[in-house]
């Protein structure tokens, strides 16, 4: 059964939305497998992937629009368990990232910006959050027909709600 066709656009963990510009057949020692030629919009490059790896790889199509109100809706509300620890918890994070999942990145994402309000963050924390935003903003963006500054504002304002009662650091 094939997971896609020409045409589908389909996100690709830590990477972001991608479309299937071909499928061909190829010879790959002496076995004849399909592979999925994915263009990554991010950065316009060209991934070939086999489809027998597509979803172990974690290749996916985009979240429904359903699905955009309960991550808009998890930034909004609820606590968050953040592990203190800078190595356990940036492990923890590498491997949402790599899952590909949005509730993932939406995870890593307000755990990084309730972080930042207490204390400052790390290089690579910074990096991550802003991959998190940039990850979930476009996909969200794509599948809301929405513009990615109104869905980065949307995202932002749901956070800052959730977080109201925190006081946040001051840098002098």
């Amino acid at each position: 059964m094939d997971l896609f066709k020409v045409g589908d656009k389909v996100i690709y963990p830590n990477q972001g939305l991608g479309v299937v510009e071909d499928i061909q057949k190829e010879d790959y020692f002496g076995e004849r497998i399909k592979i999925y030629h994915l263009r990554l919009l991010s950065n316009d490059t060209l991934v070939l992937v086999p489809s027998s790896n597509a979803e172990e790889i974690g290749i996916r199509k985009p979240i429904s629009a359903k699905s955009v109100v309960d991550i808009l809706d998890f930034m909004k509300y609820g606590d968050i368990d953040i592990t203190m620890n800078w190595k356990g918890r940036y492990k923890e994070h590498i491997n949402l990232m790599k899952s590909g999942l949005l509730l993932d990145m939406a995870f890593v994402l307000k755990s990084l910006f309730y972080l930042n309000l207490i204390k400052p963050l790390s290089f690579r924390e910074k990096k991550m959050m802003e991959k998190a935003k940039e990850l979930l903003v476009s996909e969200i963006s794509e599948v809301a027909s929405l513009p990615s500054s109104e869905i980065e504002h949307k995202v932002f304002e749901n956070l800052s709600l959730c977080f109201k009662d925190v006081n946040p650091q001051i840098d002098s």
